[in-house]
């Protein structure tokens, strides 16, 4: 116990930051065969992890004792159910569960995906040694419906003539597998049947000895280590309810069958993992067998039974009734079977259109609606009554996002039962029956008739409002992460740009002063004053256009685009790299074609790429021979409709163990880079419809390429 104490205690710091109060609570009920606290202690790091690896929902254990399961399927109490497959087989009849996936237990180091029941008593009982010798004697099992721990002993027990009810001196129910333990142990009852792995885990556990138990009807095989004493059955499955949707039940298999067999959370529940759900046949004999629930009543008298003893009296009456309906039996099956038929067809239609979680409406070819599913009812208000017979352009189509009218005859639903082509639209605006609009992606597709004539269109749409919230979260953190790369960048640069802008303030001072001095020595030297303010006023000049593309640098930009010129924005970036140029005496040779298309863009986000790209190029060219740095830098036009602009160095090039990865988050080459620079360069680049990528360059040294659309 203290060992899933401290296992459950390391787990939950790594996994629980991931659980938000806003989560969808999921609920697991699981079968308390041992008790609540150690159904709850076992399962806990299983829901935990569910809840880590399945985003947006909090898993939760709810044990269950055996009376508890019916109840809290039947009333929707759990989403989720883990119980013995005699259970679960009632469980599946009754209330259509469906099992996802099947434990694999865990028997020291053997993992095992069947289980069985054992029968058993004291060592020191010499008069107990078969089968046989139970009758008469006090036996104790763990409940009624308890598969292992009742149900596959009494089938052992029945297959050899005995039944526990009538040939025992006592027979009671310990209601959890420990307590059945206990009372053999302690000479309460003298046999207890029991499940599998129970009396190794007690033993484990230091709760017994095994020592002091003894198997009967002991049962071998190589592959399967543990005591049992009848058939293997298929191990406890994992089942969702009803109630509880096809996609989230695939997402948890998958999370379940994705399991590690070594995962902290399966080694506090001593399995595993899990494996594909297996065949319950093998169950579904055994209860037949015994009769009992679902198969209960499989013993009456059925109607087998009567034909077999009234045969010549049904005979009789079998030749009357031929007799009355030979005449009309013809026409009549013909009218049920055209009748039954139709109403499958209606049936399943209906079913069909209600399973989908999109919204499904028939439109005719005068644009009324014809039909609408549950799920469009459900986003939009409009109820299949106040829509059908109706004009679904003028209900749900009527306006456009930016509140202007939406004419029908460019509506693509009309089209479609126009021209017969089927059309499909990723952003629009449907409205609710309260007045507001919502973001949709539809498709409109025509129905045809038996003769394949268009008689109208069907339309499927589906809510995308957190599809595009998801996505301008997606380029607000990018635009963040670009402006704190772009702010981190200026202070890498900040001594260099003081000294860029330094120098025209100290030119000014200093040809200030001599204007000063001329001016007092009254020696009339009208035209040498004007000389050196003029020099004043061109280095404030240099030195606000140094500030002034440092201010547009870093400020934090609207999300509203420019036609800008790509030649004016390399210069701007080769006017705030000055310093770093002339630190690294590194050559510019700049081969910018004056002919290039503008593009629509973000200013500062395209300075940002050709500010980092530049940089790397010349940081790379840092340890070469001075004389032979030379950063290029050139822009032309593609013959698609494509600016090209290539940054090439003479460094000593890519490393190849890194170069079909430079463009991800967190790799680089330099010692100290945080490998961010390349990624958000490329995330910037792609929003803008571009690409970027490298090519081989001429010699040594590395050269990038980036594309941009340009703009008529």
């Amino acid at each position: 116990m203290w060992r899933r104490a401290l296992l459950l205690f390391l787990l939950l710091p790594l996994i629980s930051g991931s659980l938000r109060a806003e989560d969808q609570l999921i609920r697991i009920g699981v079968l308390s065969h041992r008790g609540n606290q150690v159904t709850y202690d076992t399962w806990s790091p299983t829901a935990i992890y569910l809840s880590r690896v399945v985003p947006g929902h909090d898993f939760e254990i709810i044990p269950l004792d055996f009376a508890e399961v019916d109840p809290a399927v039947k009333f929707g109490q759990v989403d989720f159910i883990l119980a013995n497959p005699g259970i679960y087989v009632n469980l599946e009849v009754r209330y259509r569960i469906s099992r996802i996936a099947t434990l694999n237990n865990l028997a020291g180091t053997n993992a095992n995906n069947v289980f069985g029941g054992v029968i058993f008593t004291r060592s020191d009982r010499s008069d107990i040694n078969t089968l046989d010798d139970l009758k008469g004697k006090s036996l104790m099992a763990v409940d009624v419906t308890s598969l292992g721990g009742f149900q596959m002993s009494w089938r052992e027990m029945r297959t050899s003539g005995l039944d526990p009810y009538r040939d025992s001196s006592s027979f009671s129910f310990g209601g959890i597998h420990d307590e059945v333990v206990r009372a053999v142990r302690d000479g309460r009852v003298e046999v207890g049947m029991i499940r599998t792995d129970i009396l190794e885990r007690m033993a484990a556990a230091n709760q017994i000895d095994i020592d002091d138990f003894k198997i009967i009807n002991p049962k071998v095989n190589p592959g399967f280590l543990l005591n049992r004493s009848t058939r293997l059955y298929p191990e406890w499955p994992f089942s969702k309810v009803l109630h509880t949707s096809n996609e989230l039940a695939q997402r948890v298999a998958v999370a379940l069958l994705n399991m590690p067999n070594t995962h902290p959370a399966a080694r506090v529940g001593n399995y595993a993992g899990w494996t594909i759900p297996l065949d319950y046949q093998s169950v579904h004999d055994l209860l037949r067998e015994l009769q009992l629930p679902p198969y209960e009543y499989s013993g009456r008298f059925t109607l087998a039974d009567a034909i077999k003893k009234y045969w010549y009296w049904l005979l009789v009456a079998l030749v009357f009734l031929v007799f009355m309906l030979l005449m009309t039996t013809w026409v009549s099956r013909l009218n049920r079977e055209l009748k039954k038929a139709k109403l499958h067809l209606e049936r399943q239609y209906e079913l069909i259109l209600n399973s989908v979680a999109d919204g499904i409406i028939g439109v005719d070819l005068d644009g009324k609606t014809t039909f609408a599913n549950r799920a469009m009812s459900q986003i939009t208000g409009w109820s299949a009554t106040d829509l059908i017979g109706r004009n679904q352009h003028e209900i749900l189509h009527h306006t456009r996002a930016d509140g202007t009218p939406h004419p029908a005859d460019q509506c693509p639903v009309y089209a479609t039962c126009n021209d017969q082509i089927p059309r499909f639209v990723e952003d629009d605006v449907f409205w609710k029956k309260d007045g507001s609009n919502f973001p949709v992606e539809y498709s409109s597709t025509p129905i045809r008739n038996e003769q394949f004539k268009t008689v109208g269109s069907v339309v499927v749409f589906r809510d995308i409002s957190d599809r595009k919230r998801i996505s301008e979260e997606a380029r607000q953190h990018q635009d963040d992460l670009a402006h704190v790369a772009r702010l981190s960048t200026m202070g890498e640069m900040a001594s260099g740009i003081a000294h860029e802008i330094n120098q025209p303030l100290t030119a000014i001072a200093t040809n200030a002063h001599a204007c000063i001095r001329m001016l007092e020595s009254h020696s009339g030297e009208t035209e040498r004053v004007i000389d050196v303010m003029e020099r004043i006023g061109s280095q404030a000049a240099r030195a606000g256009e140094i500030i002034r593309h440092l201010r547009q640098f870093v400020k934090k930009e609207q999300p509203e685009l420019s036609r800008i010129d790509i030649n004016e924005v390399i210069n701007e970036v080769i006017t705030l790299l000055r310093t770093e140029i002339r630190k690294f005496e590194v050559k510019i040779a700049l081969d910018l074609d004056d002919r290039i298309g503008k593009v629509m863009a973000l200013h500062v986000q395209i300075d940002q790429v050709i500010l980092n790209l530049a940089r790397n190029a010349i940081e790379a060219m840092a340890d070469i021979e001075e004389g032979t740095r030379l950063l290029s830098i050139a822009t032309s036009n593609q013959p698609d409709d494509y600016v090209r602009v290539t940054i090439t160095d003479t460094g000593p090039g890519l490393d190849p163990a890194v170069a079909d990865q430079l463009f991800n988050p967190f790799v680089t080459t330099k010692p100290n880079g945080m490998g961010l620079g390349l990624s958000i360069s490329q995330g910037i680049i792609e929003a803008h419809k571009g690409r970027i990528f490298t090519e081989p360059g001429e010699g040594r040294g590395a050269r990038f390429v980036f594309l941009l659309p340009t703009f008529p």
